[in-house]
């Protein structure tokens, strides 16, 4: 495990602090959430984009999801706007071939013999987390146990749901949101926003196994609005200062899962133990859609009050709410790079983490032959 201290922010001329505030790529050797289990079914197909590639979505008959390329061999007229047909199969909506699973072209219009090349590119896909994950690089190297640990999903320790936001951004832009969250003070000043945000101490690790972590304490703080409802939920008439923890955890290529909560302020939190306080975890993936688009996948999960389908809700709608501001502020952003292409970004003490999600990213697209 390597510990780095929040660097001092370097002069213009650091290679390693300016990043050119251009379109940057998304590697393909990777696992990248392409939809939520229930918007995949065995009734229908499901058009969606995963990092570059139109893919058509659906279930066989036996429930196994599959991701083929989203254009007929033929014409190349869209799968996605055709129809299941038998216990696996896509007919095509302009000229009716039909394609298995595999992308196999299975029966030709008007003609008894089939082309042996006709055939469409089927991608590996794994079900887990309530996702269903896609594989859009090279197949051989799509290994399930390289999908991200988003364990808190499907525990039965924690209940949450969530949403999806489809951002107007590159999604590089919604990574380096989430691994720096002392926006929260300026971007989220009526719910989690405080002042001691950024002026509390972190700390940046890469771990053993490749993810790097970003861990603040905020001690004997006021709650912000958020988290004093949190408090009340389970402790009912709660009044006074508190702990506070973010501990964001990323995994490449462009997941993020962050350990967040309040305890009673002085009742042990940062040793571990945190009985006297409300703990959740922000679940996210993100997955590029194209160079300016992406699938922003989110919950909120927690770890009391599991039965309660009203504080699911409450929280799903307040977490989406915030977002909702995010959202408005990674749009802008966005625009912005496109209209002053040539800038570049210098980066802060409080940008050590998102320069290691750059450095992973660069060194998974130099692998690819991705970056010139």
């Amino acid at each position: 495990m390597t510990t780095l201290q929040p660097p001092r922010p370097a002069p213009p001329t650091s290679a390693e602090d300016r990043v050119r505030a251009k379109i940057f790529p998304h590697p393909l050797n990777a696992w990248y959430a392409a939809a939520w289990d229930h918007e995949i079914t065995a009734k229908g197909l499901l058009a969606r984009t995963v990092a570059g590639k139109p893919l058509a979505l659906y279930r066989t008959a036996d429930g196994r999801p599959v991701a083929l390329a989203d254009a007929c061999w033929h014409r190349l007229a869209p799968l996605s706007m055709g129809k299941l047909v038998g216990r696996d199969e896509v007919q095509c909506p302009y000229h009716g071939l039909r394609f298995d699973s595999a992308g196999r072209c299975t029966q030709m219009p008007a003609q008894e013999t089939v082309n042996p090349s006709a055939m469409v590119p089927s991608y590996p896909t794994v079900e887990r987390y309530r996702y269903v994950w896609v594989w859009p690089g090279d197949p051989t190297l799509a290994d399930p146990a390289l999908v991200p640990p988003m364990t808190q999903l499907d525990d039965p320790a924690w209940a949450g749901d969530g949403l999806t936001i489809e951002a107007k951004c590159n999604y590089q832009l919604v990574l380096d949101n989430l691994m720096d969250l002392t926006h929260e003070e300026f971007v989220h000043g009526n719910t989690l926003g405080q002042a001691e945000l950024s002026e509390s101490e972190f700390q940046t690790r890469r771990e053993a196994d490749g993810s790097v972590t970003v861990e603040r304490w905020m001690l004997d703080v006021e709650p912000p609005p958020f988290w004093l409802k949190n408090m009340r939920d389970k402790f009912p008439g709660f009044s006074g200062r508190v702990d506070r923890w973010q501990i964001i955890h990323y995994y490449a290529p462009s997941t993020i899962c962050i350990d967040v909560g309040v305890a009673r302020a002085g009742t042990g939190a940062p040793s571990g133990d945190r009985s006297e306080g409300v703990n959740g975890y922000v679940m996210n993936t993100i997955t590029p859609e194209t160079d300016r688009t992406c699938h922003y996948f989110w919950a909120f999960m927690r770890n009391y009050r599991l039965d309660s389908q009203l504080i699911t809700t409450q929280l799903r709608q307040g977490v989406h709410g915030v977002f909702g501001e995010d959202e408005a502020m990674l749009t802008a952003q966005q625009a912005a790079i496109d209209a002053n292409p040539d800038h570049e970004f210098y980066s802060l003490s409080i940008d050590a983490g998102g320069m290691w999600v750059r450095r992973i990213l660069d060194r998974m697209l130099e692998a690819e032959g991705a970056l010139t």
